[in-house]
């Protein structure tokens, strides 16, 4: 019998030191392999989806590989558990969070997203008459202005959106729409008398 299986340590422990004496990942991977039903099914457990708890079981061996030559390790099997279960948490701890921040950006972008009808400065004036004069009264804007109002009620851009295009600091955006509104107004209401 020639096959390495031969010659691979028989406890976990001599795997381990065998390992961290040589640097071959494949006695790394013969330890692991003892115990990849367990670190499947804890990660399947947790994760609730194949794909996943196939991707965490991967991330875990790297883990293994990394921790093994600096980590002192009692007893190995309760340990990769552990470390099995603490990946595990720390994925869906990062899944809830990312969840948490994409809501928050949501709610942030529909706050400041000001496309409400009540809200739009041309709600009181009719068409072509109401065209020409919005041209007008747009051309009137200062630069900065012009361009924060075009980008948000014309291609309805958010704001955030609007600074990255721009390179204009979001609070200005902000300040510039404001603004804007509020000229066009005053320009729309002098037109209409």
């Amino acid at each position: 019998m020639s096959s390495r299986h031969s010659i691979v340590p028989a406890t976990d422990e001599e795997l381990i030191e065998s390992f961290i004496q040589s640097g071959n990942i494949e006695l790394a991977g013969d330890l692991f392999e003892r115990y990849m039903q367990l670190v499947y099914g804890v990660c399947l457990k947790y994760l609730r989806d194949r794909e996943p708890a196939k991707e965490m079981v991967m991330k875990i061996f790297e883990k293994l590989v990394a921790e093994l030559p600096t980590t002192q390790i009692n007893c190995f099997k309760p340990w990769l558990y552990v470390v099995t279960k603490n990946c595990c948490l720390m994925e869906l701890r990062s899944r809830k969070s990312t969840k948490a921040r994409e809501q928050i950006w949501a709610e942030s972008v529909t706050q400041n997203m000001e496309n409400d009808g009540s809200l739009h400065p041309l709600n009181d004036y009719d068409n072509q008459v109401l065209t020409d004069a919005l041209h007008d009264c747009i051309g009137r804007l200062n630069d900065h202005q012009r361009q924060c109002i075009e980008l948000f009620y014309f291609q309805e851009l958010s704001y955030l959106q609007i600074a990255e295009s721009t390179t204009i600091d979001i609070n200005k955006v902000k300040s510039y729409i404001q603004n804007g509104k509020r000229n066009l107004k005053l320009c729309m209401d002098q037109k209409a008398l």
